[in-house]
């Protein structure tokens, strides 16, 4: 997969990246530079783990007007060990941030179902305690996921690179929940019809950086691949869909 927009001028500098791992990235100040360069102004940056919420909020500090943290605990990263002293530091510094996540559940990882669970439940408790919106991961989790946030009362929730049942994202867009889209509506059949089914004034776009798509690693630069795809799937210019995207992220994130 070739990333088609990469080096296409850019229709508008005020595009947000709804969901990006700087503190994964090898050279995350580089990434943030060339964001800016393709006419990406901002980007919601989450945390995986204790170490990525620092980092996480560093870099914040370091790019006040372009980077928003969004601390939180991934599913992948849950540790019995570790599970005390990063929720403490989350519960400290969530007022920080503009959101909790990464967060949620994911029944294909081998990391207890219930150990994830229990997790999950205090992070959103703390996310409600705040008044924060939380980005919940929901790989072959789509109905807990959704129920645990709708019993939690989750004021916003955004289910990040929603690729599951249409039955169960009627039910999330019906309690005022959002969606994201990625890069992969290049190539996933079960993202290209949730993106096509939801509302587009629910619709959030992101890289997910760095994740690889195809043979190459993404980041918040490549965002207009993701606009340049759901334009296609949504009928619509890239311009006008830009426009609806940028103020939902920006009414979600409360920027």
């Amino acid at each position: 997969m070739n990333f088609k927009n990469r080096n296409q001028t850019r229709l508008q500098s005020n595009l947000i990246d709804g969901h990006a791992h700087l503190s994964d990235m090898a050279h995350p100040e580089r990434a943030v530079e060339n964001a800016l360069t393709a006419g990406v102004n901002r980007i919601i940056a989450v945390s995986m783990n204790l170490d990525s919420c620092r980092k996480t909020l560093s870099l914040a500090e370091k790019y006040p007007n372009h980077v928003f943290p969004a601390i939180g605990y991934h599913p992948w990263s849950v540790t019995a060990e570790d599970t005390e002293d990063t929720l403490l530091f989350i519960a400290q510094n969530l007022y920080r941030c503009v959101a909790l996540g990464e967060v949620g559940l994911d029944y294909k990882v081998k990391v207890k179902k219930k150990l994830q669970k229990e997790v999950f439940v205090k992070l959103m408790g703390l996310a409600v305690h705040v008044h924060k919106p939380v980005i919940i991961h929901s790989r072959f989790s789509y109905q807990r996921t959704y129920e645990m946030a709708a019993e939690a009362g989750v004021e916003k929730a955004v289910f990040h690179w929603y690729s599951g049942p249409a039955e169960i994202l009627d039910k999330i867009i019906a309690s005022g929940f959002y969606v994201s889209a990625t890069p992969a509506l290049a190539y996933s059949s079960h993202h290209q019809a949730a993106m096509a089914r939801a509302p587009v004034e629910r619709i959030l776009i992101e890289t997910d950086a760095p994740v690889q798509y195809g043979n190459l690693s993404s980041e918040p630069a490549d965002l207009r691949e993701t606009l340049f795809h759901l334009s296609r799937i949504k009928n619509m210019p890239e311009d006008q869909l830009a426009a609806i995207v940028t103020k939902n992220t920006e009414m979600f994130f409360e920027l």
